[in-house]
């Protein structure tokens, strides 16, 4: 299998943990600072190893 295949699974792979951390905020629809901060670093790592795999794949 390419890398660039698997660059861009893992990618998709963070994009939904960043995506499922941002939805499961609490009662009050309040998120708090550490879930935002870690949704960001998931959608960050996400961003990079997409963009990887596209550059791996080209």
């Amino acid at each position: 299998m390419n890398s660039g295949i698997l660059l861009l699974l893992l990618g998709g792979f963070l994009l939904g943990g960043a995506w499922s951390i941002w939805k499961s905020d609490p009662d009050t629809g309040v998120r708090t600072p550490p879930q935002v901060a870690f949704a960001v670093v998931l959608l960050v790592a996400a961003l990079l190893a997409t963009a990887a795999g596209i550059l791996r794949l080209v």
